[in-house]
């Protein structure tokens, strides 16, 4: 088994703090390239947890021919003996057939078919929320513009007012960042309890009333009960908006790495989907997810026993230096780009339509408008093992010169 040599053995890498500056990639591509696979004892989890790093080994864990299962907690701080009380009722720690039931309520109305009814709005919400950056000079994306867009589209899809969004954006900042200082107010079991208070006045609504929205159709179904209703709007509302709103902060942050890219995607602007995947690959949001291995499993050749949690490193196989040249570059003509941004197999995210629309959309709009970027102070990273982003990113947009009257590109 080998180990990074810059952190010692029997380092508790559920620690938050090992992840607030710039050199966890160091460790995370060290390895990832060794094919590492580490134990940290009991702390943050209370019965100790292994971690793997590289692509192969992350997709091993995530995958559904493999003996691992979802249905104890999918993060730092769950196992067997100390089980997430959502397991097996919550879409994203159910496994089997409940997994499959539940997917199919929600898959429609997180589609591409989805993505495409919502693209009007989305542009158009984008648009205003990028004019108003570049008016404002200085603008701290990571709590405008980032968390905003996702909300937006959250709220339309779950069918939540859209007065209730800013209520929605601090209770999954608290529910997803309490080890943060910046969202100490609340605890993040405090805040999950809150947001499912607030959903239980929509469900019984929906109920009553019932729409075309998601919690109409997830209300509607008679195999769930209240308990499994409230579980997964909870997942939807918080899934939705934590993760992609640090994918669309970290886009401002890599455009100020390739100065030129806007003017690209002015002049090619189909090259705009092979850009957001580098956006998701080297933002990558979700920082892990947990596995418990239910059969003794042999990884990267170390053996695990049956009972014991894993954690996937999700931005260290993304930085796999074996699968991605010059790894910890924002390179956005990088191709193929096999990313697990969104994860792997049965859980891979259902969102993913979404956020692409919503990158997809950022870009093109800045295209529009921006002639560069420029990150005016040092990024403010989210203190967090769960999350990778950002808790406050400035940035100047330069306004293009002429800007464009008509639209660049098409989102597809």
């Amino acid at each position: 088994m080998t180990r990074p040599a810059d952190l010692p053995e029997g380092t508790d890498l559920g620690d938050p703090d090992l992840y607030r500056d710039d050199r966890r990639f160091a460790r995370w591509g060290s390895a990832a390239a060794a094919d590492a696979v580490r134990w940290s004892p009991p702390g943050t989890a209370p019965s100790g947890f292994w971690s793997v790093f590289s692509q192969a080994a992350c997709r091993a864990v995530m995958s559904p021919a493999g003996p691992f299962s979802s249905e104890y907690g999918m993060m730092i701080g769950f196992d067997r003996a100390h089980p997430d009380k959502a397991g097996g009722d919550m879409l994203v720690v159910a496994d089997g057939p409940h997994h499959d039931r539940l997917r199919g309520i929600v898959l429609p109305y997180l589609s591409r078919a989805m993505a495409q009814s919502l693209r009007n709005g989305v542009e158009d919400e984008v648009r205003r929320l990028v004019g108003d950056a570049v008016d404002a000079g200085v603008a701290d994306v990571a709590r405008t513009l980032g968390p905003l867009v996702p909300a937006g589209v959250v709220c339309q899809i779950l069918g939540v007012p859209a007065a209730d969004r800013d209520e929605l954006i601090d209770l999954t900042n608290h529910a997803f960042a309490g080890a943060d200082a910046t969202y100490a107010a609340m605890s993040p079991s405090a805040a999950h309890a809150e947001i499912i208070f607030y959903l239980s006045e929509l469900v019984e609504q929906r109920r009553r009333h019932p729409g075309d929205d998601l919690i109409s159709a997830i209300a509607a179904d008679p195999r769930l009960s209240l308990h499994d209703v409230l579980l997964n709007c909870d997942n939807v509302v918080v899934g939705g908006n934590e993760t992609t709103r640090h994918a669309l902060t970290g886009c401002f942050e890599a455009l100020s790495t390739v100065p030129d890219l806007l003017a690209g995607l002015r002049a090619d602007p189909a090259a705009v989907d092979t850009a957001v995947e580098e956006v998701l690959r080297w933002t990558s949001p979700a920082m892990h997810v947990l596995r418990v291995a239910t059969a003794d499993v042999e990884i990267a050749g170390q053996r695990i026993a049956a009972g014991s949690a894993v954690a996937a490193w999700l931005p260290a196989a993304n930085r796999d230096p074996r699968y991605f040249t010059d790894a910890d570059t924002f390179r956005p003509a990088r191709s193929p780009n096999r990313h697990l941004a969104f994860g792997h197999g049965g859980h891979h995210c259902l969102g993913a339509a979404l956020a692409r629309l919503e990158l997809r959309t950022l870009l093109l709009a800045l295209a529009e408008r921006v002639e560069r970027v420029e990150v005016t102070e040092p990024p403010r990273r989210l203190r967090s093992n769960l999350v990778q982003g950002y808790t406050g990113l400035s940035v100047h947009l330069e306004p293009l010169r002429n800007p464009r009257t008509a639209p660049v590109g098409a989102v597809g």
